[in-house]
């Protein structure tokens, strides 16, 4: 018969192993893909979308376990994938923009700019939001000649993505995201630490000072007020005031970060090159590293309450397990 002791140590070794057992954290799934992924968007639990170099876009139906490409007819780089519900989605790639209103059973392209519209380079979109059904924008740069930036670029609609016209900014440097808060608010962020916002749903932009010169590669705001901006050499910004001042929040490390998502007002997330993800639980005040079990870079990210997923180099794709 066993002692005392030993029933008392057995459990406690077995209280310890499911402890560790259902411990949060990030686990590397299969894509079915060598090409980079830059991109990922989730509509449910089961329902999601992966995309990235080389016109790659797949979907999942069972939750990640999964995945079905999902042929485009392109070979351009796809820089996001966005829905503004559970059927409208876009993915934007290259100077294309594709468009689908049946959850992604089918896509379509759709026309957003005419030739000659661009006289000194041509255009690149890299990210779009809508703020209603009709109203949207989409932003990137115009590409001249030996690939060098010569303009920003924003381009407005107002008929849900029929057509669109195109906005001018006070800068003309690339834009790289933009978010939406409401119907009104809206902020850009782009190279050289550029912050554009809009009080107007976009018809008129003015700057921010973001005190940084590295660029920002993703921005996203809570409400009306907390907003977050990432980029280059570790840099992390929040503001509490619309952007009216932004401060830069210290973490341990210099890695170039590329997406941040909040999965509520307190819990956010941030993810880069090396590997890197951190984790903020008090709204942003303060990041801490997580161990993502890889040095690849990661470029995408989409977060919700229930779940997480993160992607990156190679057709590397990361879940995150509560």
């Amino acid at each position: 018969m066993y002692s005392k002791t030993c029933i008392v140590l057995g459990l406690l070794l077995l209280l310890f192993t499911v402890s560790v057992a259902a411990q949060p954290g990030w686990r590397s799934s299969r894509s079915g893909t060598s090409a980079d992924l830059v991109a990922v968007y989730f509509t449910s639990t089961d329902r999601g979308w992966i995309a990235g170099d080389n016109g790659y876009l797949a979907s999942t139906v069972d939750g990640g376990r999964s995945w079905s490409t999902v042929p485009l007819g392109t070979s351009e780089d796809i820089n996001e994938i966005y829905f503004r519900n559970e059927a409208n989605g876009y993915v934007v790639a290259g100077r294309k923009l594709f468009v689908t209103s049946d959850g992604g059973q089918s896509w379509r392209q759709t026309v957003i700019f005419r030739s000659g519209d661009f006289p000194t380079g041509v255009p690149e979109f890299l990210s779009i939001r809508f703020a209603d059904k009709k109203r949207g924008l989409v932003v990137g740069s115009v590409i001249g000649k030996n690939d060098v930036v010569v303009d920003s670029l924003v381009m407005r609609t107002n008929d849900g993505g029929e057509t669109w016209q195109r906005v001018i900014v006070p800068v003309k440097t690339e834009l790289f995201h933009l978010d939406f808060d409401g119907n009104s608010n809206a902020w850009i962020v782009g190279a050289s630490g550029t912050i554009l916002a809009s009080q107007d749903g976009g018809v008129s932009w003015h700057s921010q000072r973001s005190g940084v010169t590295r660029a920002l590669f993703n921005v996203d705001f809570r409400d009306d007020s907390y907003g977050f901006a990432v980029g280059g050499g570790g840099t992390v910004l929040r503001t509490e005031d619309s952007g009216a001042t932004w401060e830069k929040v210290p973490v341990r490390t210099s890695e170039t970060f590329k997406r941040v998502g909040f999965s509520d007002d307190k819990n956010g997330w941030i993810v880069g090159h090396g590997g890197s993800i951190l984790r903020s639980s008090d709204r942003g005040r303060t990041w801490v590293m997580q161990e993502s079990g890889t040095q690849a870079r990661l470029y995408g990210l989409f977060v919700s309450k229930k779940y997480g997923w993160a992607v990156g180099e190679k057709g590397l794709i990361l879940q995150y397990e509560r």
